[in-house]
């Protein structure tokens, strides 16, 4: 059952769009990424399902609620982390969420969300004194002492260390796992693919495809790479010409071909054929990396 629905949503600003035609559903229990460069049209995009934004055309809505003409109500049902956040910087973090769990009705219990997010050892700790990950955590708090059914996260983590960045994941998973619906805006290929069930690729505006992320990765030219080091030579076009080759590259003395799982075969044939060994041969799975650069080069 879809909580967020988005249907041909527009946004220009003077006169050029940045979101264009813009269509999807986010699943009721599910991490749904929206995904792209800078400029692609995430963040207005997900202004508009706040209620930050008007739409110029088209229509948004969460739990069958207009985040404009219902905000009041869309509020409760909504937690949000802004792409730029920040709070007074000698507010402690008890004092952030106190303050915080005063603006609703029927918070969640802040003592229990801190416990949860491993903030219970800096309650008395200023925000100014955090970490960039204890900063994310408590953010991450912020939005969700409302009890939302949607959490938004947006560029969660930018800036932060590795580490931080795999300990905002894990608590992501765990925030889903908790039954709460999040939809993530990053530009983080990685993250995507490792947090996300479904994933909307978003460029100059517009959707260039919509699917899990094993779907956008199986579906691109660059699916399977194969790299190895040829026995004596071997001329790239032989390989270019290969009909399930999407591209072939000389990296000093190895050659990297692009395809299919259909690929391997046709490359070990012709090795076989030639009577070519393949030195260090590898092949790998491709990345949500060669899916967005495939889709946005294609302009799909």
């Amino acid at each position: 059952m879809a909580i967020i629905e988005v249907d041909g949503l527009r946004k220009a600003y003077a006169g050029r769009p940045a979101v264009d035609g813009v269509t999807f559903r986010v699943e009721d229990g599910e991490i749904f990424g929206v995904l792209g460069t800078n400029g692609a049209g995430k963040t207005t995009t997900v202004e508009c399902v706040e209620g930050l934004r008007v739409p110029d055309a088209g229509t948004v809505r969460v739990g069958g609620l207009d985040p404009v003409r219902d905000h009041d109500e869309v509020t409760r049902l909504l937690g949000v982390q802004l792409q730029e956040s920040g709070i007074q910087a000698k507010l402690t973090v008890r004092e952030a969420l106190e303050l915080y769990a005063a603006c609703y009705p029927h918070p969640a219990d802040w003592r229990n969300l801190a416990e949860r997010l491993g903030l219970a050892e800096r309650l008395g700790t200023r925000f100014g004194k955090l970490s960039g990950g204890q900063k994310q955590r408590l953010f991450v708090a912020l939005a969700l002492i409302g009890g939302p059914r949607v959490v938004v996260l947006d560029e969660l983590t930018t800036g932060l260390d590795p580490r931080a960045r795999r300990d905002t994941w894990q608590l992501i998973e765990e925030v889903r796992d908790s039954g709460v619906t999040v939809l993530l805006v990053t530009h983080f290929m990685e993250e995507a693919q490792r947090l996300c069930d479904r994933v909307a690729v978003m460029d100059g505006g517009r959707i260039a495809a919509l699917d899990t992320p094993d779907g956008l990765v199986g579906g691109c030219a660059g699916a399977t790479v194969i790299s190895f080091t040829p026995s004596r030579p071997l001329g790239e076009r032989e390989l270019a010409d290969l009909p399930e080759a999407a591209s072939v590259a000389r990296e000093r003395d190895r050659l990297v071909i692009r395809g299919t799982d259909a690929t391997v075969n046709a490359v070990l044939s012709l090795l076989a054929r030639r009577h070519i060994t393949a030195g260090q041969l590898r092949v790998t799975d491709g990345t949500l990396d060669d899916a967005f650069l495939d889709l946005t080069a294609t302009g799909a």
